[in-house]
């Protein structure tokens, strides 16, 4: 990168044959994971099984651990940590933090969902994350998630996915009709409550052949039949409506990728991928793909939840070493997305501080809104450290912040690993409608990210 901030590097004008031949090569295995994890129950199922195969095994409190241990710990099949134990002395060199997460916004359920109006099944939903709501509409929908039964069983569910699958709809006002509608501001235009699923249309016909009875019964006909499910298993139910696309290429030159859910898995995928292909055993690693971001990181599988803290204690107990020491020689990557400049909408960035599309991993010093409200704001010395590591590992980096001062804001999970006493700092791809049913991201972006975490572990 120069020494000019604000010269950033086009991934793509300065890429040989072989670099070009490696961006589009991972690309294929990020769309497929893309595909095969759309919640984060699916993502940490497909992550553990890669993990299996790399040798590592599942880690259970109490255990000790040792040089050169390889472990995983599922935290209730949402949240998962991936643990490298390193040469060095984990008192000074602490650990290498990883931490992005696996949720994305999208459409759930409500606990007591289904209903029927003028011969029309639908369900009712509570969107999760930050949606613009108008976008979730018109378009086809899958249905994932658990239900766990009475019984004690648990069922996995995905309609949707297949090409001989049904999907699933939030329908919106014709144009010819929607006059008023389109005069309202653009946030009050579709409401949450109006989020309704469209499930059924044909009425429940019994072996009498009576034509009394409701579309709803059908429905539960429907899914009884196929999953033995009963309507009061909705109560114990964690099912969402996310997007039906596929991950595909964009553009003729095939340079982007579209797909649901690039926010947080473009950073979730270079995540455990650099820790599998790193071979360098110098430094104790661990990689978090957290859950709940989308809403505050709360709960007991979010970044929040005292399980990140704990872990830290048993490798520290392992060694019969501080875990206030680890904690304070450790540096953390909080790994989670950008806000790309998008030249359709120039007035809600500030270019010479904005992340580019292909222009490498993007380090963010600050999140928040406005003024830094609830950011970490990483040292200038933990920069500097990263760029010299970047630099001599010939990652294309460049830095970004989230949209004009005053315009919004966000934040990630790098506050709360802050309080901790650890190093940290964003550093994500930059993402063009994030938030939106379909994100559209840069392959070269994707590998930068995957070099610089790979730089960091190594």
């Amino acid at each position: 990168m120069s020494e000019l901030a604000y010269k950033r590097t086009n991934v793509y004008e300065v890429a040989d044959e072989k670099l070009m031949k490696d961006i589009f090569d991972y690309a294929e295995g990020y769309k497929k994971f893309l595909d095969e994890g759309k919640t984060e129950r699916e993502v940490c199922a497909y992550v553990v099984e890669a993990a299996k195969a790399q040798g590592y095994v599942p880690f259970k409190f109490g255990q000790k651990l040792k040089k050169g241990d390889k472990v995983y710990y599922n935290n209730r099949g949402k949240n998962l940590y991936l643990i490298k134990i390193g040469n060095a002395d984990v008192a000074e060199d602490g650990i290498r933090i990883i931490a992005s997460h696996i949720d994305s916004p999208r459409i759930d359920l409500k606990q007591v969902p289904l209903y029927e109006a003028e011969n029309i099944a639908l369900a009712k939903t509570h969107y999760y994350g930050g949606i613009r709501k108008y976008q979730w509409t018109a378009i086809p929908l899958a249905l994932h998630g658990t239900v766990a039964k009475k019984d004690g069983s648990v069922l996995n569910v995905k309609i949707g996915e297949d090409e001989t699958d049904p999907v699933f709809y939030i329908s919106d006002l014709l144009p010819h009709l929607a006059a008023k509608q389109s005069v309202k501001p653009l946030g009050e235009a579709i409401e949450g409550e109006g989020l309704n699923i469209w499930f059924g249309n044909i009425p429940y016909v019994g072996a009498d052949n009576e034509k009394d009875k409701t579309v709803k019964e059908n429905v539960l006909k429907i899914l009884n039949e196929k999953y033995g499910l009963v309507e009061a298993d909705f109560l114990s139910a964690e099912l969402s409506l996310v997007p039906a696309f596929k991950a595909k290429d964009v553009g003729l030159d095939r340079a982007l990728i579209g797909a649901y859910g690039h926010d947080d898995r473009v950073c979730s995928y270079p995540a455990y991928t650099a820790l599998f292909d790193e071979t360098s055993n110098e430094h104790t690693v661990m990689v978090v793909l957290a859950d709940k971001e989308e809403i505050g990181s709360e709960g007991t599988t979010g970044m929040q939840c005292a399980v990140f803290t704990d872990l830290i204690d048993a490798i520290a107990c392992s060694f019969g070493v501080s875990s206030a020491a680890i904690r304070a020689n450790s540096k953390c990557l909080s790994a989670d997305v950008n806000a790309a400049y998008d030249p359709n909408f120039p007035e809600v960035t500030e270019k010479l501080n904005s992340a580019y599309v292909s222009c490498g991993a993007g380090i963010t010093k600050f999140t928040g809104a406005r003024g830094k409200s609830g950011s970490s704001d990483a040292d200038a010395e933990y920069i500097g450290f990263l760029r010299k590591l970047f630099d001599d590992n010939g990652v294309i980096w460049q830095t970004g912040e989230l949209g004009k001062v005053d315009v919004g804001g966000g934040g990630t999970v790098a506050k709360y690993i802050a309080k901790m006493n650890i190093d940290t700092i964003d550093i994500g791809v930059a993402v063009v409608s994030m938030h939106a049913p379909y994100e559209v991201v840069s392959k070269a972006d994707v590998y930068e990210e995957y070099l610089a975490f790979r730089a960091f572990i190594k």
